[in-house]
């Protein structure tokens, strides 16, 4: 194995860190791989096999390494690769990305959420812009997902450079659909607004999860109020702006708690809904409670329906950003239908 070069006793990138370990960016800052610090004297997780239903195609293939090529050759980070995503083969294979700006480090450290955290200090690549609005041409996207990670760093959060993306993508390809999967940017309402405006189709901020275990699956600088806030503000800014969010399963919530979470969404406002199971990307984050089944998720997606969502994409390898384009195609995105169950 390659010996890891070290700067003030920091590994550097280029010799992989381990999770949970810090490190330095070829930008200079430290980070922490996979977001969360490894825990001294933490006794290892029981061993758990998956059921059945969460295996998921190889991240392989012609159509996988072409997509591939095009984000190395773009320098692109995408939230497939950073947030470790189990539909990486499904979706690279169909020649969609969910495209990542402002970089891979994040400001917080959301207990879920594998993508590393640290302090960008104010680093913003200026032709990302460009690169991404070029890859999408190359890609041919008729619909694109961008995400980014948190940047609490930059006094606007990186709304500004968020929407320059946008409005680059737009510029070159202007029949491709955007949808914006954004950081809450600490709720400052202009902030959101600039995004709004930059020609997004689709205005995205998840929940994550119900209200009782917002901290500690969130990050202390996250809320579910802030969150439900950004959502209606952006809906009444824009109204024919499409918003949506996503809520992860697995994490001990119960029935009652998702039914009122749905309520709390459809409040403000938000159209589109989407469900996936909660799973633990190493062992210092969060453990699995429980795997909800596959008609649970159905008997989910039949309640939000119930309460007035366009639709709810729910299954238990969904993420907020799969099959996104599908969103309005009324099939669960191809995942399949039951009929309707009544709603608490």
């Amino acid at each position: 194995m390659t010996a890891m070069a070290e700067f003030k006793s920091i590994p550097v990138v280029g010799a992989a860190p381990r999770s949970g370990e810090k490190y330095l960016t070829p930008q200079g800052f430290t980070a922490i791989k996979d977001g969360a610090r490894a825990r001294a004297g933490a006794p290892p997780p029981a061993p758990t096999g998956k059921p059945r239903w969460l295996k998921a195609p190889l991240a392989a293939g012609a159509g996988y390494d072409a997509v591939r090529r095009t984000v190395r050759d773009h320098r692109l980070a995408t939230v497939c690769e950073e947030a470790k995503c189990p539909n990486i083969g499904e979706c690279w294979n169909a020649g969609t990305a969910t495209i990542m700006v402002m970089g891979s480090v994040c400001t917080r450290a959301c207990r879920f959420c594998s993508v590393d955290t640290g302090n960008p200090r104010g680093w913003l690549d200026p032709e990302e812009p460009a690169n991404v609005a070029a890859s999408v041409a190359l890609m041919k996207l008729r619909y694109v997902v961008l995400t980014s990670v948190d940047r609490d760093d930059l006094p606007d959060g990186g709304a500004a450079h968020y929407a320059a993306c946008v409005r680059a993508i737009k510029q070159r390809t202007p029949g491709t659909a955007v949808e914006a999967l954004t950081p809450d940017f600490q709720g400052a309402l202009p902030d959101v607004e600039r995004v709004v405006d930059s020609g997004v189709d689709v205005f995205a901020q998840n929940i994550e999860t119900v209200r009782r275990l917002t901290h500690p699956v969130r990050d202390p600088r996250a809320g579910y109020e802030q969150t439900l806030a950004v959502l209606a503000h952006a809906k009444a800014h824009r109204p024919g702006v499409l918003t949506k969010s996503s809520l992860m399963l697995g994490l001990g919530e119960s029935d009652a708690e998702i039914a009122a979470c749905m309520d709390d969404l459809r409040a403000a406002g938000v159209d589109l809904l989407t469900l996936g199971q909660y799973l633990r990307p190493t062992v210092n984050h969060l453990p699995v409670e429980r795997f909800v089944t596959p008609d649970e998720f159905l008997r989910y997606r039949d309640w939000a329906l119930q309460r007035g969502f366009r639709e709810c994409v729910s299954g238990p390898l969904v993420r907020s950003s799969y099959r996104a384009e599908q969103a309005l195609a009324g099939n669960n995105a191809g995942l399949g239908v039951v009929g309707a169950a009544r709603a608490p």
